[in-house]
């Protein structure tokens, strides 16, 4: 179903919502790609443009909390990747390995960049989880329009974990799980902590798009071959050339993530954060993985301190 059909498409007669105005934006190949942006306020057209990119399976509904935080810092930019929330599905033949994810994000920045193209320092990449990697490759593919990266919990090649055979268990475990409960229409169920943390508005486009056979579908293709996307990672880390990175890590255990597991998720943390000139590693101690709705205003600040730097 197209923007438009949900009453929110770019010409659609709608109420304002809490993520801002919808659009599309075009792959290389002919897909689409679901958006909604918000302004900022007046004065910040000169501050790069945040934009958020979802963990594993994760559509743009995750971030509103996080979105609203910044509504008085700088415009901000959600979507949905390819079979997620409002983005149709990529074909059977398409890939969604995390390089192909990163190119779908470029070519979000490339829409997003207008005829005029290729601002410096336009954009502020944020990538929650399985997006952190993804936007460190968006980031090296052109870094001269970004200006700095915040990764929030993510998913690092330095942690020696994940490239464990009980990680592929856990993997093949979840893919199954979150099958069966999205066919039982259950899964939304286990989220309802997560959504009551969002606006109403879009705490509605989660329950009635983030937990569908169709994300369950999305979840498995882009679970294709983690190990061995950041296994190419190892033997060949995206060139930042510099740039700031901000580097979130949660201080409490969740599902998933018991304390071995944090702590070792935390130090890959540290480590990549020490790989910028300009890191920053920082712990915040109420949140669990899901940093974006359980720390929202303490993630926000971070994000905000890159988009106006000490003086700025």
């Amino acid at each position: 179903m197209g923007p438009a059909e949900h009453g929110t498409g770019p010409d659609a007669e709608a109420p304002a919502h809490s993520q801002g105005e919808a659009g599309l934006a075009r792959t290389r190949d002919g897909r689409e790609l679901y958006y909604q942006r918000l302004p900022g306020p007046a004065g910040a057209a000169d501050r790069p443009t945040v934009v958020f990119e979802g963990g594993l399976a994760a559509g743009r509904s995750y971030w509103a909390g996080v979105q609203a935080a910044l509504a008085d810092v700088a415009p901000t930019v959600v979507y949905d990747r390819s079979g997620l929330g409002r983005s149709p599905a990529a074909p059977p033949g398409v890939s969604r390995r995390l390089p192909a994810l990163a190119d779908d994000l470029g070519d979000l920045l490339d829409h997003l960049d207008g005829p005029d193209g290729d601002r410096q320092g336009s954009y502020i990449l944020v990538g929650h989880s399985w997006g952190g990697p993804l936007v460190r490759l968006a980031a090296a593919a052109r870094p001269a329009r970004v200006a700095g990266l915040v990764l929030v919990d993510p998913s690092d090649e330095a942690c020696e974990l994940l490239f464990r055979p009980a990680m592929r268990r856990a993997e093949r475990v979840g893919q199954l799980a979150t099958v069966w409960l999205a066919r039982l229409g259950l899964l939304g169920r286990a989220y309802r902590p997560l959504t009551a943390a969002l606006p109403p508005d879009a705490a509605a486009d989660m329950r009635a798009e983030g937990f569908t056979v169709a994300m369950a579908r999305t979840r498995g293709r882009e679970l294709e071959d983690a190990a061995g996307d950041l296994r190419a990672l190892l033997g060949n880390p995206p060139g930042l050339a510099g740039l700031p990175v901000t580097v979130v890590s949660a201080g409490r255990v969740s599902p998933g993530m018991p304390k071995a597991v944090r702590e070792r998720a935390t130090v890959s943390h540290a480590y990549r954060a020490r790989q910028s000139p300009h890191g920053r590693h920082v712990v915040l101690p109420e949140a669990d993985h899901m940093v974006l709705t359980t720390s929202a205003a303490e993630l926000a600040e971070e994000i905000r301190r890159l988009v106006v730097p000490t003086g700025g």
